[in-house]
């Protein structure tokens, strides 16, 4: 069949979630053809945060974003209303019945729901980001080694540091932020062993709303910085907007984003004071899935995004990264050649 280009039209509706919860799931489908004689629909499932956190998601989403223009796909986006395993089971049901496959859900807040919609419908592949507790043959999870880029900005702010002491602010007390801990700590400590690393969490589970609340990054980041830590590494989502408020405020202050490049998304006011960020590359591991989808890998399994195959990385959008780079890479290819093994707990 050949290739044919629709007009895409985006239609967003509010949807009565599915199995008997009343909270409304909210669904945006774009129309595409899809690759020769087989339509791919695309199924994703944001956290709480949706598209539009400068983060996390959008880069979940622009994966599915270069999918749709490289690969001609269908694709489905929905962001659930409910906080339980209730309300992602109807979201990822709701993916199902507009006749996505795959499904892919962002983050590892979905794994209860992922354990139990799966079985549901045996003959849909789902993708689950950052973890890897549901074992099924329809079932693949998308890890990251998320310490070593950690790990390269922490490098980053042993370097930048004046006071030789830095900060660590979590969204949540996770093994998984835990992760991006360890591996900042082992990076600044690398530079100097004796530099000073404080480190806060916003919230513990089951509160998870450390992960979208800018008043509690900016809450904390002051913190760390009345303390005497002059460089802050948000590993936050959404709250991470609140940090760089305050680090913006303080002046000689730096602060260092996660996931996306968050220099290119921050406010002008904000934007000079972003050393850099440790990139989270969930847009390449989106894209790489759907793309392995369509060329026929559908087995479940784990996949895992590392600094070797760009998984992880830093970003160098602001020049004043630029006389810190030579020390940063070395440190990357320390890495690569296993020279370096990074902690992650």
């Amino acid at each position: 069949m050949m290739r044919r280009r629709i007009v895409a039209v985006v239609l967003t509706v509010a949807l009565a979630a599915l199995s008997g919860c009343a909270n409304p799931v909210t669904v945006t489908t774009t129309a595409l053809t899809g690759l020769g004689s087989e339509r791919v629909h695309v199924g994703i499932a944001y956290d709480s945060a949706g598209r539009g956190d400068k983060s996390f998601n959008d880069a979940a989403g622009a994966g599915l974003d270069r999918a749709k223009k490289e690969l001609l796909i269908e694709a489905t986006e929905v962001t659930a209303q409910a906080e339980t395993d209730e309300g992602r089971a109807a979201s990822l049901r709701q993916l199902v019945a507009a006749g996505s496959n795959p499904v892919i859900a962002v983050g590892f807040l979905y794994a209860g729901a992922i354990g139990t919609v799966s079985k549901e419908f045996p003959n849909v592949l789902f993708a689950i980001i950052d973890d890897a507790s549901v074992t099924a043959g329809n079932v693949v999870s998308l890890l990251f080694a998320e310490e070593e880029g950690s790990y390269l900005v922490g490098v980053a702010a042993a370097l930048a540091s004046k006071a030789d002491h830095i900060g660590f602010i979590g969204g949540v007390e996770v093994p998984l932020i835990k992760k991006f801990e360890a591996g900042y700590r082992a990076g600044a400590e690398s530079v100097d062993s004796s530099i000073k690393v404080d480190v806060t969490y916003l919230t513990k589970p089951p509160d998870f709303s450390g992960f979208s609340s800018p008043d509690k990054g900016r809450a904390a980041a002051k913190k760390l910085l009345a303390g005497g830590a002059d460089v802050v590494y948000s590993a936050a989502g959404g709250s991470g907007s609140g940090s760089f408020e305050a680090v913006g405020a303080q002046p000689g202050a730096w602060a260092i984003g996660v996931d996306s490049d968050q220099y290119l998304t921050a406010p002008p006011a904000v934007q000079p004071r972003i050393l850099t960020s440790m990139l989270k590359r969930v847009d390449n591991a989106v894209f790489q899935e759907i793309q392995a989808f369509i060329k026929g890998d559908r087995s479940g399994g784990v996949k895992r995004y590392d600094l070797k195959v760009d998984g992880v990385g830093y970003a160098t959008s602001n020049s004043a990264i630029a006389k810190y780079r030579p020390q940063i890479e070395k440190a990357r290819y320390a890495i690569l050649s296993g020279t370096v093994h990074v902690p992650s707990s």
